[in-house]
């Protein structure tokens, strides 16, 4: 006669198994979801509570005397790589959404990224310095900017204005602060008006960077109008107004320096570098 359990006594071991099994499994899908095994969603969370922003950085081909014919070559694989530089900032920019303290980006990103740039700017001084007159003063437009866009609020001083090294998270003015949030327009010195005679070997030259003075009031303005109500009391003066300044003395001294290869070299002209916000 066989000794094993009867029947229904084997349906109720084959029954309290399967009751454990299940709970037991439950309690593994419990104890997975307690623990975050889905990252996947979690990192997305995390990046849609802001966007990165974006980084700016000034144009540096704008302000780049005659390139000579031999060093045009290097001088372009510079200006390619200032751009890569700037994509993968961005690409870290949105992959470290969320991460570090209020100084990450300008820490992490920004810092890294102007070495970077001085470096390369640095090579395309030399370069040109091999067969021509040396542009000095190319650093000036190696820091960058985290334009506004999602945490860019979070980074206080996290990076520089286009060309100056003013913070990104410094201050507003009355401009922007009147009449409910009114940009206001900028407003800056003519320097055309205030040129001697300018040689013929020197036009073009002289042109070119009047020109540039006035795309970088528009692009000044531009930049006005798309903070309005950013930053602190100090915004617009450390971060548009400033950088103006910066870029101008640049320009300006490039158009002394231009006329001064052929007649007297016009002096004073730094003077009408500082530019205002008109309410």
């Amino acid at each position: 006669m066989s000794r094993g359990l009867p029947k229904y006594n084997k349906r109720r071991v084959a029954l309290v198994g399967g009751v454990a099994a299940v709970a037991l499994t439950g309690a593994v899908v419990v104890n997975t979801a307690l623990a975050g095994e889905s990252p996947k969603s979690g990192a997305t969370n995390a990046k849609t509570l802001a966007g990165p922003g974006t980084i700016a950085c000034p144009d540096v081909t704008g302000q780049l005397p005659a390139v000579p014919a031999s060093a045009k070559a290097e001088v372009d694989r510079n200006l390619a790589l200032l751009q890569t530089q700037i994509d993968e900032a961005n690409k870290r920019l949105v992959d470290t959404v969320g991460q570090g303290g209020p100084n990450f980006v300008q820490n992490a990103i920004l810092g890294p990224l102007k070495d970077k740039r001085v470096a390369t700017l640095n090579r395309i001084e030399t370069a040109i310095g091999r067969a021509a007159a040396k542009p000095e003063g190319l650093e000036a437009f190696a820091p960058c900017a985290l334009n506004a866009g999602g945490n860019a609020g979070q980074d206080t001083g996290a990076g520089a204005g286009a060309g100056a090294g003013a913070g990104a998270g410094a201050v507003e003015t009355p401009a922007n602060q009147a009449g409910g949030g009114a940009a206001g327009t900028i407003s800056c010195p003519d320097v055309a008006s205030r040129l001697p005679a300018i040689p013929a070997s020197a036009r073009a030259e002289v042109d070119r960077n009047l020109a540039l003075l006035q795309t970088q009031i528009g692009e000044a303005d531009t930049r006005l109008r798309n903070t309005v109500g950013q930053g602190g009391p100090n915004f617009v003066q450390n971060a548009i107004l400033g950088p103006l300044k910066d870029k101008r003395v640049s320009t300006i001294d490039r158009i002394a320096i231009s006329i001064g290869r052929t007649a007297a070299k016009p002096q004073g002209l730094e003077s009408l570098a500082a530019c205002t916000v008109n309410r």
